[in-house]
């Protein structure tokens, strides 16, 4: 009865999900599939080439499988560019920035949706940056671009924005949509309790509106973001960041000609008009109806196969760095796609640990937690494996209550500025369906031996005795949560309960108090492993690598995957994805114990 709510929302949302798309989207894909298989190989790079680096090409943390659902991308939108891991993509800038057959660097905007978030975006600049120290020029062009894309665009020598486009340097907002009035209409009732103050994440369920603590840091984190934006936009088109403020709070959006007046751009043009300044840097005439040019997926294929001989994780019978993604809410068992599941992550963690020529292990999290148990389970499995060798954990994007957990024993740990991480604390949700039954004309009677032997029904609200079980409970897991950190942390308890509460920091922040050791990306942390294990960073292995066509396929079609049901949601109206997310979090609400280490999902920066 306890997981009676989240698989009916569940089912409900497949059910709308599956009629709106259904055998169409499976058949797309499945076209897809064949039409992939058609494709040559990689092509050659011809000298006096520009590099393409299209701001729609899917980046991921991890590499990326061959998923169901970017099939399903191609056979409907036709040429939907493949996935590239963030170690690809940025190898691959590294390597073009000393190949002297790339002159060039374009950054342009093939299709609209989602693009690269502000963490990985910020690694990716600075693979830029370093293209650029090379004296190689890079051009960039676009017909709107938003802040996230301008963060990445504007390291470009030359930004240049077509005549009916529009650019957007509005600031950040988050917008969370709150529920507890909607379950209160339906008779549904929701007891919350916590640990921490800023432990925001039961507020959906319980109120009507931010509490003042969330507010505050809500308002503190976006303002750490919107620094870095500001910094780096100030940098690199030489404006005051007095100036760039002013520009927000005046224009916010900016048509081309007010964006070149402000110095934002450097041009006003259409396409054709760019054409040419491309064609000088291939030596091409200007009669061309194109410039010769690679991609950066394409590319990337060949020049790593040339850098890392077909096998981008080396060989894996020498001594090498295991770098582990994880990635996705914890949850307990093995968990299933897009989840980090305890029991098959500490079992990963156990075989790297006894396996001799694993010299040192750099966890990259992307994760903004999930189960107690399972976060426990994993952090106890990170510490064991810091007693015997290296453990440097890198922040992602998000890296926040269970995810923080189970960095904490790590030699070192990395984030970026923009990461969002901590939120040190613990929640419990309690749902019950006693007045929606009611008003349907359905009641329970229970027999029971003991006061306390139905704890945790749905069937009537806790009661006080109950509560302060379940308080108790919570108050107990928080406590350990903090001796972790404490003990594994370079800082005091006392100095660990000041910076906890459930509160969620930047990375640059998270810094400052002593929850992160270092500000840098996944590529720093890789050095470091590599410094303490006395090997050369490229030789390392990646878990879990590529899967296999074969494999997705037989995962798809042979179990319950999630990664149809996921492409099948993100079809949803963007304005509604923020309720899907928090229909996933219920889904993923497995802890044995119900309590739970996590971030809420509504953290969408826009």
């Amino acid at each position: 009865m306890r997981d009676f709510l989240k698989y009916v929302l569940a089912s409900f949302v497949s059910l709308l999900l599956f009629g709106a798309l259904g055998v169409g989207a499976l058949t797309l894909g499945l076209v897809s599939l064949v039409a992939l298989g058609s494709r040559t190989s990689e092509p050659e790079i011809k000298s006096d080439s520009v590099l393409v680096v299209d701001l729609s090409t899917p980046i991921t943390d991890a590499p990326p499988s061959f998923s169901f659902s970017r099939l399903v991308d191609e056979g409907a939108l036709g040429q939907a560019p493949r996935s590239l891991s963030l170690r690809e993509a940025i190898g691959a800038i590294d390597a073009a920035s000393t190949d002297e057959r790339i002159t060039g660097l374009y950054i342009t905007d093939s299709r609209a949706g989602e693009r690269p978030g502000l963490t990985l975006s910020r690694e990716l600049r600075q693979a830029l940056e370093r293209f650029k120290a090379e004296d190689k020029p890079i051009f960039a062009y676009g017909s709107g671009w938003d802040e996230r894309a301008f963060y990445l665009a504007s390291v470009a020598d030359t930004l240049i924005l077509n005549p009916n486009g529009l650019l957007e340097f509005n600031g950040l907002s988050v917008e969370t949509p709150f529920f507890a009035g909607a379950l209160e209409k339906f008779g549904v009732g929701v007891s919350a309790i916590r640990a921490g103050d800023y432990k925001s994440a039961v507020e959906p369920f319980v109120r009507s509106s931010r509490s003042p603590e969330e507010e505050a840091q809500t308002q503190a984190l976006l303002g750490d973001l919107w620094q870095e934006m500001l910094t780096v936009a100030s940098e690199s088109r030489d404006l005051s960041q007095s100036a760039l403020e002013e520009i927000t709070n005046r224009d916010a959006l900016l048509l081309p000609e007010a964006a070149l007046e402000a110095d934002l751009v450097d041009q006003v043009a259409y396409a054709d008009e760019v054409l040419p300044q491309l064609q000088e840097l291939t030596g091409e005439d200007e009669d061309d109806p194109s410039f010769r040019q690679i991609s950066l997926p394409l590319y990337a294929d060949r020049v790593l196969q040339e850098k890392w001989g077909g096998d981008e994780a080396g060989s894996f019978s020498s001594p090498h760095i295991a770098v582990v993604y994880a990635e996705g809410g914890i949850v307990s068992g093995s968990g299933g796609t897009g989840q980090i599941g305890g029991d098959r992550l500490s079992a990963l963690l156990r075989k790297l640990r006894l396996d001799e020529n694993v010299k040192a292990v750099v966890l990259r999290i992307n994760s903004a937690g999930g189960s107690a148990a399972a976060s426990d389970i994993i952090a106890r499995e990170v510490a064991l494996t810091a007693e015997e060798k290296p453990v440097v954990a890198s922040m992602g994007a998000i890296a926040a209550s269970g995810g923080y957990l189970i960095a904490t024993h790590a030699d070192t740990i990395y984030a970026s500025p923009t990461t969002l991480t901590g939120s040190i604390g613990v929640f419990g949700l309690f749902p019950n369906f006693q007045e929606l039954a009611n008003d349907n004309g359905v009641t329970w009677d229970v027999v029971k031996t003991s006061p306390l032997a139905d704890i945790g029904t749905v069937t009537r609200p806790p009661s006080p005795q109950e509560v302060a079980i379940a308080q108790r409970f919570v108050n107990g897991v928080y406590d350990d949560f903090l001796a972790r950190v404490s003990e594994s942390r370079p800082i005091s308890r006392s100095e660990v309960e000041a910076v906890a509460e459930g509160r969620v920091w930047s990375g640059r922040s998270a810094a400052e108090v002593g929850l992160v050791d270092e500000l840098g990306g996944l590529e720093a942390a890789i050095a470091e492993a590599a410094e303490r294990a006395d090997l050369d960073p490229s030789a390392l292995r990646e878990y879990p690598g590529r899967v296999r066509l074969e494999d997705e396929l037989r995962e798809i079609f042979s179990s319950r995957s999630l990664d149809l049901t996921q492409h099948l949601a993100s079809r949803l109206p963007k304005a509604l994805r923020p309720i899907q997310a928090e229909v996933e979090l219920l889904q993923s609400l497995d802890d044995p114990a119900g309590v739970y280490m996590r971030l809420p999902r509504h953290y969408e920066i826009r």
